[in-house]
This record gives C-alpha cells, structure tokens and sequence, in this order.
C-alpha cells in the first residue's frame, strides 16, 4: 500500500454481529462511507458498534438477474440508522416479501458471511424488525 494511501476503516465488524460505523473523536458526528477524517472538525474517525436499528429511507426492487447466484427479485435500500438524521447505508432488504417493504420500514441488520480469497467477509443486511 503506497505511503499516503488512507487508513483502512472497518465498515461492518459482523463477525461479532456488530454494525461498525465510523464516529469522530472530537465532535461525535457518525460518519458514513468512512473517510479519513471528520467532514465537521477534521478529527479522527474511529469505527464504533451501532444498534443496528434503523428505517428505510427508500428503496427499489431489481429485477434484473445480474448476478446468478443472486435470484430475483430482491430489495435494494437506503437505510436510515437510529443513532443520527442522515446517517445511511446501502444494503440489501431481506427475510420478507419484496412488496412488503415500505419507506419508514423499521429494520435491523443482520449479517451475510460470504466467502473471499483470503476467509470471509461480513456483509450487512437488513430485516424488517419485529416487535
């Protein structure tokens, strides 16, 4: 990795079941996609665990077979997360009915192990929560 290439920043944790985001040090703003360092204050950004609640902000359901270990169709959303207003992340809605999922949906993460050169990879999903 060339010398001023940007620290690696864990996105997701979920080997434990914890959505990482990364927050500031300095201001406690939430930041996502990470970035090197706070958009606010210029702070370091450390990768903290979220409650993974969280509602959709709005959604599509594709189609489109582009992936054919993928079947259709299936929801792709922006997720809107408990701890802060314009706090978003992109994921797949699953465990429901593709025509079942609303904006303002309240959801969940879970998390997909899916299988990579060098072991595996946590990927986060969300499910509608319930109760």
């Amino acid at each position: 990795m060339p010398d001023d290439a940007p620290p690696a920043i864990p996105v997701t944790g979920g080997a434990d079941g914890q959505l990482l985001i990364a927050q500031c040090t300095r201001c406690a703003l939430w930041v996502h996609p990470p970035a090197i360092d706070c958009p606010d204050c210029a702070s370091e950004l450390v990768p903290h665990p979220v409650s993974g609640r969280g509602t959709v902000f709005t959604y599509t359901v594709n189609y489109q077979p582009f992936n054919p270990a993928v079947s259709v169709p299936y929801v792709i959303a922006i997720v809107e997360l408990a701890e802060q207003a314009d706090l978003r992340i992109a994921a797949n809605i699953v465990d429901c009915e593709p025509d079942s999922v609303f904006i303002g949906l309240p959801v969940e993460v879970r998390f997909e192990r899916h299988a990579v050169d060098d072991g595996g990879a946590f990927v986060p999903v969300f499910a509608p929560r319930v109760g």
